[in-house]
């Protein structure tokens, strides 16, 4: 009975105690499956971008931390550098080859000739001197159509268009080539005038085809300074034929008749005193290369050395004026 009674007075002490605690004890024990509160909702989401952040999953598209919007990665659109501009321009360049530029064999006289005409293209005159230009043009343009089958036909210069120096001007200066006919210059600026041509071109003459000797004797028989042929010689004083007088006379009076029947047509004048003709082509003027009488050939360089280089008081012969060079090929 006394056992019974204890069991009874546990059970009543227990009981007090369970109403005391109530409901707060059963939440205390059970919080993790509370309902949750919307305001508890939003730092979850939060640091779960925050973790997405840290540990992208593609290398295309990275986000800042910061701010959610999205920045395009150097991976995905490379941009040009200028290195590699420089480096195209580079390798262009490198692929183009300059034009040589002519060798400049004398030093400019200031003026150049303006006379052009279509048939024989531009006249490629410089106001220097090189080995096939002048301030009277071009070799090839002097020498205009003597490659083709048709022969040469010569721009129709007259004496008012070419570029020369005096002659009086001319013997004054430094190193002039015309030092050789120094004691000639009254007798050509006397005929020059008389016939109405420059005394340098006709001291030019002497100088292309004797170098001022009255002594020289050509392979033709041509004689003097002028290098006249022998059917001008007649009335020459005590048939001398050589005596400068005459002989520069004799040289001017045919070229002032060879000007005047060519209507002034200077190339072409020049030409003849030389044995050129309308029509002349390169294997025509060489045909006597390799034949008894090699210097019988015409001088392909001829006009070039006479108007770019006498003209200009320049040595053609010191200069090595020219391009073709065809007597060298003649003995001595």
């Amino acid at each position: 009975m006394h056992l019974t009674i204890t069991l009874i007075f546990t059970a009543i002490l227990a009981n007090a105690s369970l109403a005391a605690r109530g409901t707060h004890g059963v939440a205390q024990h059970h919080a993790r499956v509370s309902p949750r509160a919307p305001s508890l909702e939003s730092p979850a989401i939060k640091a779960k971008k925050r973790r997405n952040c840290s540990s992208p999953k593609s290398d295309a598209v990275s986000f800042s931390c910061a701010s959610p919007t999205p920045k395009a990665s150097s991976k995905a659109k490379p941009k040009p550098t200028s290195t590699s501009k420089t480096k195209t321009k580079a390798k262009t360049t490198s692929t183009v080859k300059p034009k040589p530029t002519p060798q400049v064999l004398a030093a400019s006289t200031g003026d150049v000739l303006s006379f052009e005409v279509s048939r024989c293209g531009p006249n490629g005159a410089t106001k220097s001197i090189t080995k096939t230009t002048g301030p009277n043009g071009s070799l090839d343009w002097l020498n205009c159509g003597i490659t083709t089958s048709n022969g040469w036909n010569p721009p129709p210069l007259k004496v008012s268009d070419i570029v020369y120096v005096p002659l009086s001007t001319a013997v004054k200066q430094s190193g002039t080539p015309f030092a050789a006919c120094s004691k000639y210059v009254p007798l050509f600026d006397q005929y020059g005038e008389q016939f109405g041509i420059p005394g340098i071109l006709l001291a030019a003459f002497a100088m292309q085809e004797s170098s001022c000797n009255p002594a020289t004797v050509g392979g033709g028989g041509e004689q003097g300074l002028m290098q006249i042929t022998k059917e001008k010689c007649a009335g020459a004083p005590g048939g001398n034929c050589k005596e400068p007088n005459f002989n520069i006379k004799t040289g001017a009076a045919f070229f002032a008749k060879t000007l005047e029947s060519n209507g002034g047509d200077l190339l072409l004048s020049i030409g003849q005193y030389n044995g050129w003709y309308q029509g002349l082509t390169v294997a025509k003027a060489t045909a006597a290369a390799h034949s008894s009488c090699c210097r019988c050939q015409n001088n392909l360089d001829y006009l070039h050395q006479f108007l770019n280089g006498w003209l200009q008081n320049e040595d053609a012969y010191t200069l090595n004026l020219g391009h073709y060079f065809n007597l060298n090929v003649c003995p001595q």
